[in-house]
């Protein structure tokens, strides 16, 4: 990502997509299941599938479409793959640790692609030290291949056994020999969907992968349930004892899926402007006309000038080629990232009282460059909303947010953010006002806004490579 372009927003997690199907290409619709899953990671990509007797296996990175192509997915051959898109938290962004990981056991080939984070990797990265289990990347996925491997019995009992050591998030594509395996944390913090194709079934991330792999929507995948699909069919089983309280996190409907997703009956673009309404309602404004920062913000801003009774326009025109870059810019470069990405429309902004609707401000850096950007066009007020509660702690269970120090909530009150973006006002939605607008009392994690955790992660340290700043974990007693 080109530096400074895009730090003002969480970054996205991980796709997972797993496909069981006979006599069907099934590694290319993986490809196209990944290929609706982009925006959850544009770092790396990686398919694995396994025809009866070999594994075969083909993992890059970049974006899904530039690292298959024809020659590729037609040697990835078998009835069963499962794929994975990227974008590294725990991680690093090496070829190492893209996804999925595959390592042979004693009962054949075993890969795996995770979504999500582990609290507790510290721990398990030390006990497989310990036991003589020799690692090659700082991923947790391939913690978690060792741990199946390890374990005994069943492939069931493996993977409930897995469940029990495994603390955190964790969506999971499994392959082996026998079937696909889905698998989803107890807390239920990251989504996995089924979905019945010719031939077979679809494990993925998000609804919308569907859309393009032809599946009819069979079920959401619930906290703690493991799904295997085979040749008999699909079968979904309980992966222990009763899941604790559920814990989705809510920057799936805020800004992580794809607006055409479904999360528990919900659609999100729907949600997303519920969210919009909701904060028009608590936080009104005179004003000319309402404008989003695109993309993800326009959901909410339509909402909320519907409810305002304002005129919706645009306002930023975003260059979607704004992608990723290796090339280091100069500092000039640098500070000119939010230009690169975003364009006003003066003839639309001259003289008018400005609404300018986000989904999140994390750093606050995007939004302040923003802010001035509109007053350069001739706006004569900018007053900010922000469709979510303050961010005030980082995440832990796969989302790359930021450190504490980073920020802005965590340091700065309201009206010194307000002062530091200079708007002319500012206004974020209310916790109260998203689980209203989630029509929820419960049932998701909001750790990032409370600071309040499902449970006590382990100690994690800011470390720098270069340019890019990462958590690392750090086990201590």
């Amino acid at each position: 990502m080109i530096p400074g372009a895009d730090r003002d927003s969480p970054r996205e997690q991980c796709g997972v997509i797993g496909v069981y199907a006979r006599d069907r290409e099934v590694a290319r619709i993986a490809f196209f299941g990944l290929f609706a899953l982009q925006h959850r990671g544009q770092e790396a990509a990686g398919i694995v599938s396994y025809d009866g007797r070999f594994a075969h296996v083909h993992k890059g990175e970049g974006l899904v479409g530039s690292v298959f192509n024809e020659d590729v997915l037609a040697g990835l051959r078998g009835d069963a793959a499962i794929g994975h898109t990227r974008y590294s938290t725990t991680g690093g962004s090496t070829l190492r640790n893209v996804q999925p990981y595959v390592i042979e056991t004693i009962d054949g080939p075993l890969a795996v692609s995770h979504n999500g984070n582990l609290v507790n990797a510290p721990r398990l990265r030390r006990e497989l030290l310990e036991s003589g289990v020799g690692l090659q990347t700082s991923s947790d996925t391939e913690l978690m291949a060792h741990l199946l491997a390890a374990a005994q019995g069943s492939r069931l009992d493996r993977i409930r056994s897995l469940m029990q050591r495994a603390e955190g998030a964790y969506s999971l594509a499994i392959l082996t020999r026998e079937a696909v395996y889905g698998v989803r944390d107890p807390w239920g913090f990251r989504p996995l969907v089924i979905g019945e194709i010719e031939g077979g079934y679809i494990l993925a991330s998000e609804t919308c992968a569907f859309s393009t792999t032809r599946a009819d929507f069979v079920a959401e995948l619930q906290p703690g349930e493991i799904a295997r699909i085979d040749a008999r069919g699909l079968h979904i089983s309980p992966g222990g004892p009763p899941p604790p309280p559920r814990a989705f996190c809510t920057f799936e409907h805020i800004y992580f899926s794809r607006p055409d997703t479904v999360h528990d009956g919900k659609l999100v673009h729907s949600v997303r402007q519920r969210l919009g309404r909701q904060l028009a309602r608590e936080a009104p404004v005179e004003a000319d006309l309402v404008l989003s920062v695109p993309d993800s913000g326009t959901p909410h801003a339509v909402g909320f000038a519907q409810e305002a009774n304002l005129p919706y326009t645009e306002g930023l025109i975003k260059n979607r080629y704004v992608g990723r870059t290796f090339i280091e810019p100069t500092q000039d470069l640098r500070d000119a990232g939010v230009a690169m990405k975003f364009n006003p429309l003066r003839d639309n902004l001259a003289g008018r009282r400005i609404v300018m609707v986000d989904d999140s401000i994390v750093r606050g850096t995007t939004g302040g460059q923003l802010v001035r950007m509109l007053r350069d066009a001739g706006a004569s007020e900018v007053h900010v909303r922000v469709a979510c509660p303050p961010i005030i702690s980082p995440c832990y269970m796969g989302i790359d947010m930021a450190t504490p120090d980073e920020l802005i909530a965590s340091r700065l009150s309201v009206t010194e953010i307000r002062d530091e973006i200079g708007a002319d006002s500012l206004a974020f939605l209310s916790l109260e006002g998203l689980m209203q607008a989630l029509d929820a009392e419960d049932g998701f994690c909001n750790a990032c806004f409370t600071g309040r955790y499902p449970f006590q992660p382990e100690r994690f340290v800011q470390l720098q490579f270069g340019q890019k700043d990462r958590f690392a974990s750090v086990w201590g007693e």
